[in-house]
């Protein structure tokens, strides 16, 4: 089977822009807009001099906006590297960019009105906040379970570095989202059981791990290519990839470990 070689990120925008798909560069300017939310609320923070600590910090759209912005942009990236049907990626890549703005606006809202955005029950308006939000969660971990999928399926026409890289981002992305998920029905039984402060503590505590796992799906790919630009043998490559999988993967566990601790 021939190799495939990965497109860089900056190809893959470039790609997107010029002859990709619609949902391609959709995912892209929505990555981009997610981005530019968080860097915005950044900017609130450093001129308003503004708490970044507790539930209602203008630290949580700024962190969701950053987040899910490189998040859903490596998404698309990513996810172009994989043999997939059309329009299963295309429906794929369209409900996750769908979900990654709705997170992000509704955790936005709730900042500025100034009250809690998960495991929030003080108003039905609340209440329906913190269920659509867990809702998304759960959307967003089947289409990364799906793509986790095809990844295991179809990346066997990328270099073996390249596809070692894809299929443990994706793994490491799903435990990020395992953790997530964890956090949300962890804080919504104490929130339902009359300690809210308990609740928001609880899901402050595990936040580490959460981001750390979240992110392997761009940092281990981007370590694939720029072992291929190397003047590497692909057995090097692997070995090196082989390395960082288990480095980034320790320290996940680590990062855990010191949370809960």
């Amino acid at each position: 089977m021939d190799v495939i070689p990965a497109r860089t990120f900056g190809a893959a925008l470039l790609h997107a822009r010029t002859g990709g798909r619609p949902v391609e560069r959709v995912a892209y300017v929505l990555g981009v807009v997610l981005l530019a939310s968080g860097l915005v609320h950044l900017g609130v923070l450093l001129v308003t001099g503004a708490t970044w600590f507790g539930p209602v910090s203008m630290r949580k759209p700024m962190t969701f906006g950053l987040s899910f912005g490189l998040t859903l942009a490596t998404v698309a990236w990513v996810t172009s590297l994989l043999t997939m049907g059309l329009r299963t990626r295309t429906v794929l890549l369209g409900v996750f960019s769908a979900v990654s703005v709705v997170e992000t606006a509704l955790v936005t809202m709730q900042a500025w009105r100034g009250v809690p955005s998960h495991v929030n029950f003080e108003t039905p308006f609340d209440t329906g906040v913190s269920m659509a939000l867990a809702g998304g969660g759960g959307v967003i971990i089947v289409t990364v379970l799906a793509f986790a999928t095809a990844a295991l399926r179809g990346a066997g026409g990328l270099a073996p570095s390249m596809r070692l890289a894809v299929r443990s981002g994706f793994a490491l992305l799903v435990v990020g989202l395992a953790v997530g998920a964890v956090m949300i029905a962890t804080g919504v039984g104490e929130a339902r059981s009359g300690d809210p402060l308990l609740a928001y503590s609880t899901l402050g505590t595990l936040k580490p791990v959460h981001g750390v796992a979240l992110h392997a799906v761009l940092v281990l790919p981007a370590i694939a290519w720029l072992l291929g630009a190397l003047d590497w043998s692909e057995r090097r490559r692997v070995r090196v990839m082989r390395s960082a999988v288990v480095g980034y993967a320790l320290l996940v566990a680590v990062t855990g470990a010191v949370s809960v601790l």
